[in-house]
């Protein structure tokens, strides 16, 4: 019998997190003039860019001392950390609550549940309301002195868990030939963790933030307030406040984009590419093309796919849930969508 390597095993399913592969797509880099390339971060095994936080969190506080043997993890979430944690805390012998606003989709729901986490759902309501699924969450875990509150939005292990892993995977990937990275932006430790270590190994790496609807981030950087008008189907991306992990983030330029496009750019890379985007990945990759369009220098962007389209199914990819939006799938094609980005540079904020 031949002896098992070792090279590849891994002790446990948390350590299949990361090293996901850098994608180019090509349907778009055709269209652009610029190469584009998402990093495919629906490889990590609990689907979504989100394992890593949850990761580098929970290995954190285990090495603080803070997050004991037996304890409950708990934490509010639009769903991806959530089943990031709910992974690790099974794979890491701890329990998971996890708290979570109505209305999100339920597809990510179940896979909470499917992955042995408790679901506690509450209703949605402004953050200023102690009912708000953060404050719950915190509020949930005081109340145990066997109960620890992960804390996504100002816990700098988020961010950490992109210095020092996504970050230099991508200057290795590109061999560090990589003018522009793109990025959606919830706790900001994507964003910020990635900028700041591409930063520090190329200042002129243009960093674009890229914001749903009904977010405040780019009225913040424009005017330093944070103020939005309008809304969005998009879950776990966009903020009404500023955190610690986003006070971190190197950010060049941003811009807000509508639902709209996400739908034409998410059937347009499925149809061409063979990648069904989740949501959040279709903005990312429309910030690409507004990256592109507005540079011509940018020669190598890169962006991530936050998760895939199953978990978007029955919004992005439900045509009765779009109609009542108001959204028509076949609203334009991608070649008058890019037309129309070269008109928009009025639109984005230079930081």
């Amino acid at each position: 019998m031949k002896k098992m390597t070792t090279m590849n095993l891994k002790n446990n399913v948390s350590e299949l997190i990361g090293n996901t592969d850098l994608l180019k797509l090509e349907s778009v880099s055709a269209l652009t003039g610029s190469n584009i390339y998402v990093k495919c971060e629906f490889q990590n095994p609990g689907g979504s860019v989100k394992d890593r936080a949850a990761l580098q969190i929970v290995l954190d506080a285990i090495e603080s001392g803070e997050l004991k043997p037996g304890m409950t993890i708990v934490e509010g979430t639009a769903g991806n950390t959530g089943i990031g944690l709910a992974l690790v805390a099974k794979a890491l012998g701890f329990k998971m609550l996890t708290v979570m606003p109505k209305g999100q989709t339920p597809e990510k729901e179940r896979m909470v549940a499917l992955h042995g986490a408790e679901l506690k759902l509450v209703e949605p309501c402004p953050f200023a309301n102690e009912n708000h699924f953060y404050h719950t969450a915190r509020r949930i875990a005081e109340e145990r002195a066997d109960y620890w509150w992960a804390n996504q939005f100002e816990n700098l292990s988020n961010y950490k868990a992109h210095f020092e892993n996504t970050g230099p995977e991508i200057w290795k990937q590109t061999s560090g030939d990589i003018d522009a990275i793109v990025s959606v932006c919830g706790t900001g430790g994507t964003i910020a963790g990635n900028s700041d270590y591409l930063k520090q190994q190329n200042k002129d790496i243009d960093v674009w933030l890229v914001d749903p609807e009904g977010s405040g981030i780019v009225n913040y950087l424009k005017h330093g307030e944070y103020k939005a008008e309008g809304g969005s189907f998009t879950e776990g991306i966009g903020i009404m406040r500023l955190v610690e992990n986003f006070k971190k983030a190197q950010i060049d330029h941003a811009v807000t984009l509508p639902d709209q496009d996400l739908v034409t750019i998410s059937r347009y890379v499925r149809d061409y590419d063979g990648l069904v985007l989740g949501s959040s990945s279709a903005l990312n990759v429309a910030g690409c093309i507004m990256a592109a369009v507005n540079n011509k220098q940018h020669k190598n962007i890169v962006t991530f796919a936050c998760d895939l389209g199953e978990r978007s199914f029955s919004k992005l990819y439900n045509e009765e849930f779009l109609r009542e939006k108001g959204i028509d799938e076949n609203h334009e094609t991608m070649e008058t969508l890019i037309q129309r980005y070269k008109t928009m540079s009025n639109h984005v904020v230079t930081v």
